[in-house]
């Protein structure tokens, strides 16, 4: 399911994530599925608990994952991700455009990369 790289220099929550959230936005998690329970991803992964739960908590805050106590995370339905996220989104796609131009990328070359389709990993 996700699988951790010790030696990418980001904090091991944000690798599970990216991770997590690249599976709700891929599909392979659907909206209301449940994800596993802290501690059995934390033992199949071999880390902290502490860590998934700060993983979800930051992906619940994201919008891509909501909790119902007692019963555990579940993923969220896309409609309560898209707004705050396309924004989010947005701005950061404005910054990284900015920044190009000022390393000399033309306008055709980022529309050009802008309209690629991504390649499988």
């Amino acid at each position: 399911m996700l699988h951790l790289n010790y030696r990418d220099g980001r904090p091991i929550y944000e690798q599970v994530k990216e991770g997590l959230r690249q599976l709700v936005i891929s599909g392979a998690i659907r909206p209301g599925d449940k994800l596993p329970s802290v501690r059995s991803m934390a033992a199949q992964l071999a880390i902290n608990p502490n860590t998934i739960q700060k993983a979800y908590e930051a992906l619940e805050q994201e919008g891509y994952v909501y909790s119902i106590p007692g019963k555990g995370s579940f993923a969220a339905d896309r409609s309560e991700v898209e707004d705050k996220r396309r924004e989010e989104l947005l701005a950061q796609l404005s910054k990284v455009v900015q920044e190009l131009r000022f390393l000399g990328v033309t306008d055709e070359e980022i529309s050009a990369a802008c309209g690629r389709k991504e390649e499988a990993p």
